[in-house]
């Protein structure tokens, strides 16, 4: 009898369901981002962590198999022999998480779709819009799952952000501003640590720093929620700390499809901000606003009426889409990690899908896709030559 994954009898209007058995992850990458990413992906109960191509160097790639309680004949010294490797194993890996720097998402990426393997990558997917189109294509044509970790868009109260634009409650949307201002380059000697010092070297991190790594997330909420693509930008980028080759902050002005306007600001240097992603969405009718760091509470409010207070938790009203990411009641807090989960959850089922061939509904999964990921590389270039060019307006 043919392994089923999901359920025969799944309601997709439902909870996402409990697979028949954890699924089988690898990572390519071992650094700390790798270990929020573990630590979620077995919060979410889809995955067991079998495998891993943790560092070039095998000595360290041996302590990191130990630490990751790896089987050291399942450590690899690069992604390519952990492809090939596991694609001949009866019980090799079904996906992998690649957490490397930049420079290597395309490469560690194409070793595995071109072995059948489905992928979650970090963003930006890649540091040249032509990798970043080269994967989208290979994914196309393997047929591979292929998801971008796009995670502020797994929050709970952002789905129900999205929700509520979606059926129209704000009426036309006018305005879209978001921002996302953090403070860990402050300190002297900040830049000297190991997952700081490539975010700052182009010939790893690509053209950008900031805009690259915290300016997507931005630009990628803003139209999540919103549901218009970004079509257009002005760019300024300044370095405002100790100097570096690489922005610490950038300024834009944008344009979503339709001629909305907007605003969008990132910076490592906002002393005080810790966390400081803040969305607002401004309609004809209403507004929405959120802010991680207060990421169980959404505030809607309506012309001349009083503001309201939308909260997370079980059995509050919120949309299915939304119920099917939250844990606990209100009062129980849930945050990042849960963000992180809810991306590794909806990352199984859509591998589970596949395997399963199963056709799920258009609206059960909103796994931010290879495609998705292109237009991050795009947005980043696009401020690129903005910022080259004295901030003028770049189509995206």
């Amino acid at each position: 009898m043919t392994e089923r994954l999901i359920p025969q009898d799944t309601d997709f209007n439902a909870s996402y369901p409990g697979l028949s058995r954890r699924l089988r992850l690898g990572v390519v990458g071992g650094g700390r981002i790798a270990r929020t990413q573990a630590m979620a992906a077995r919060m979410s109960d889809r995955w067991d962590v079998v495998a891993g191509a943790f560092s070039s160097d095998p000595a360290k790639a041996s302590v990191g198999a130990a630490e990751w309680h790896v089987a050291e004949d399942r450590s690899y010294g690069s992604f390519a022999e952990m492809a090939e490797r596991e694609t001949a194993r009866a019980d090799g890996v079904e996906a992998v998480m690649i957490t490397t720097p930049n420079n290597l998402h395309c490469a560690a990426a194409t070793s595995f779709l071109d072995a059948g393997i489905d992928v979650l990558c970090d963003k930006p997917l890649a540091n040249e819009i032509e990798e970043a189109e080269t994967l989208v294509s290979r994914a196309r044509e393997t047929g591979c799952v292929f998801g971008v970790s796009y995670v502020m868009s797994c929050y709970p109260m952002i789905r129900e952000a999205r929700a509520i634009v979606a059926r129209g409650a704000l009426g036309r949307v006018n305005q879209i501003h978001v921002e996302f201002m953090q403070d860990w380059m402050i300190p002297e000697g900040s830049h000297d640590a190991p997952h700081v010092r490539w975010r700052l070297d182009p010939a790893v991190s690509g053209p950008t720093s900031c805009v690259g790594d915290i300016g997507t997330h931005a630009a990628h909420l803003a139209s999540f929620v919103s549901g218009l693509e970004l079509t257009h930008l002005r760019a300024e980028f300044h370095v405002c700390g100790a100097p570096k080759p690489l922005e610490d902050t950038v300024f834009m002005t944008t344009r979503h499809a339709g001629s909305v306007p907007g605003t969008l600001m990132a910076t490592r240097l906002a002393t005080g901000n810790r966390g400081g992603l803040r969305l607002r969405v401004f309609g004809a009718e209403a507004g929405l606003e959120w802010d991680m760091d207060r990421c169980e509470h959404l505030k809607l409010n309506r012309f001349g009426e009083p503001d309201r207070i939308v909260s997370r938790g079980h059995g509050h009203g919120v949309s299915p889409q939304t119920e099917r990411l939250v844990r606990t009641g209100r009062g129980f807090p849930e945050g990042l990690i849960e963000a992180w989960a809810n991306l590794y959850i909806e990352f199984a089922m859509a591998v589970a899908a596949r395997k399963d061939r199963l056709s799920t509904p258009a609206d059960w999964l909103s796994l931010p896709s290879v495609e998705d990921g292109v237009r991050g590389v795009r947005f980043i270039h696009a401020a690129v030559q903005s910022n080259s060019a004295g901030g003028t307006w770049q189509p995206v």
